[in-house]
């Protein structure tokens, strides 16, 4: 077991070494945003789908001006709602967009660095799949603890029209487009609700997603879940 896992991170490592020394002849510098026509998220993404419609009363987590500064520069177009259902259950949705993502542009505004800066603990952090009808997104899940507000999270990243989750696989989507030349947009798409109970907050992030997803044309739908 010990070999497998010693070899696993050697290839993994290797695959790295070679991609990035690939990615620095090429030197990508053609924007894959300026090739393809801009998404409106405003436009996009719908005030009222399915059993859902757009809600006023839970505002989202904002961040500290410091960082909203530097969302600002970083991304191209940042969306930003709640959601109710007849049940009265809510979801809060955040999306940002970002022509160029170069090096790790995204991390600033992943909820692992957004909530700790509002002061919020947050553990457990887990990586799951997120079951849709054109197939499985790969998410983080996370549940942001302050005081007495308990907010399961769940999002993804989508680098050009690839899903991923922070980390190595963000990386290796970011190099297998940078190897065509082409310096890929990206997107950070966020879930999350008030629940005592992540099992429970995350099962309902299943849903909305899923609902969104359906009211989405396919032109938006891919942008937004990449290409599974």
């Amino acid at each position: 077991m010990q070999a497998r896992v010693v070899t696993r991170r050697w290839a993994i490592g290797a695959t790295l070494l070679g991609a990035a020394a690939a990615g620095a002849v090429l030197k990508p510098t053609r924007l894959l945003a300026e090739q393809r026509p801009q998404l409106d998220l405003e436009a996009a993404i719908p005030a009222q789908f399915g059993d859902w419609r757009t809600s006023g009363d839970v505002v989202p987590v904002q961040a500290d001006p410091e960082v909203l500064a530097k969302i600002d520069r970083i991304y191209g177009q940042v969306l930003s709602r709640t959601y109710v259902d007849s049940a009265s259950r809510r979801v809060m949705l955040s999306i940002a967009y970002g022509g160029d993502q170069r090096n790790d542009r995204m991390q600033v505004h992943r909820p692992e660095y957004c909530y700790v800066a509002q002061g919020f603990e947050v553990r457990p952090v887990r990586d799951d799949a997120l079951a849709t009808d054109d197939g499985s997104i790969p998410v983080r899940r996370l549940l942001a603890r302050r005081n007495a507000r308990r907010e399961p999270i769940t999002y993804w990243i989508t680098v050009g029209d690839r899903p991923a989750r922070p980390g190595l696989e963000r990386k290796l989507a970011q190099l297998r487009v940078g190897l065509t030349g082409v310096v890929p947009d990206g997107m950070l798409v966020r879930v999350s609700s008030l629940e005592s109970d992540g099992a429970s907050g995350y099962a309902l992030h299943d849903r909305f997603v899923g609902d969104l997803l359906g009211s989405l044309s396919p032109v938006a739908r891919t942008r937004l879940m990449g290409s599974l």
